[in-house]
Order: structure tokens, then sequence, then C-alpha cells
């Protein structure tokens, strides 16, 4: 099966892309620009009626939310390519639980780095130095906490590739970072 994979070349398309190749699963990808509107489009509004990507048809059912689909393709293909979930509820407790770590604490400020330090003038508002000073000690933070974890393992979820990778810097915003450190 030809998984169709709707999303921009930036973003959070391409976390959905390395769990697709990761489990060896065939895709395709649909290009939807979003500097140039069309994740707004009322075509694209039918797939994913949020308006943002990624967004993946899978035969009746429709996915959105990369997260939400590389969580369902590590469990659809669980016993195909690299193990992302891990192998007891333990590890699964964990993945499940950086990733949550991921999503509510290390996205916010990186994503709204983003924002102000590469796309406020592409999309017609001026960079918030405030807002810049803010997310970069948040999300300095988290990355403490990161540290510490790695310090123990290699990775955050113990010692083996999960979802939890793919999830963090597979994300192009924690280039903004890196760039901004160096």
């Amino acid at each position: 099966m030809m998984v169709k994979v709707y999303g921009s070349d930036f973003a959070s398309t391409k976390r959905v892309l390395l769990c697709l190749v990761e489990k060896g699963i065939e895709f395709e990808t649909v290009a939807v620009d979003i500097l140039k509107g069309e994740h707004k489009d009322p075509k694209y509004l039918k797939l994913q009626p949020f308006g943002t990507v990624p967004a993946i048809p899978d035969g009746d059912y429709t996915l959105y939310e990369s997260r939400a689909i590389i969580r369902y393709y590590a469990e659809k293909y669980k016993s195909q390519g690299t193990d992302l979930l891990g192998k007891t509820i333990k590890q699964r407790g964990v993945v499940e639980q950086w990733l949550e770590v991921e999503a509510q604490n290390f996205h916010p400020p990186i994503y709204n780095l983003v924002l102000h330090v590469l796309f406020s003038e592409k999309m017609g508002f001026p960079a918030d130095a405030k807002v810049i000073e803010e997310n970069e000690k948040n999300l300095r933070k988290v990355l403490d906490i990161y540290e510490e974890r790695l310090s123990k393992s290699k990775y955050l979820v113990g010692n083996s590739l999960a979802l939890l990778i793919l999830a963090i810097f597979l994300s192009p915003t924690i280039w903004v970072l890196w760039a901004r450190c160096i």
C-alpha cells in the first residue's frame, strides 16, 4: 500500500516521512504550500478541517496531526521496520511520556522562535524581541532537562530509537535554536 502524505517541505510533515522510512512503508508526497495559503484551500480543508499539515488518507480513514500519524503508523506496522514504540508496556509509557514532553514543553517555544526569527517578515508581522527572549529562556529549561536525561541514556527514551526522536529532531524548528547558539 502506498501512503499519500499531504504536507509542506518543512514543518511536521518531516516527522511523518521519517516514521514511514523507518517502518519501511512506501509513500508519496503531495505538496501543500503553506506560504501560498494552500492549506486554507476548501479542497484541502475537506481533508484537514483545521488547515494544518500534514494529513494522510488511509483508505476510508483520514488522519492529521503529525504525532497522531506517527503513533498510528508505528502501531499499525509495529512488526515491520524499526521498533519505535518500545517492546514492553513500560518502554511504551516512557515513549509516550517524552512525546508529551516534546508536544507540551519543547514544541511551543521552538515554534514561537521559528515564527519570530525565520518567518515573521514573510508572514507580515514584526519579530518581537520579548517573545524571542521568553521562548529562548523556556527552551533552555527544556533542553537542560533533556541534557540531564541524555547523560544517563543514549536517547531520551532509553537506548533505542523511538518515535520521540522523530518528533524532536526531525522538526526543522530545532535548527533555529542550533543556528542561534553557534
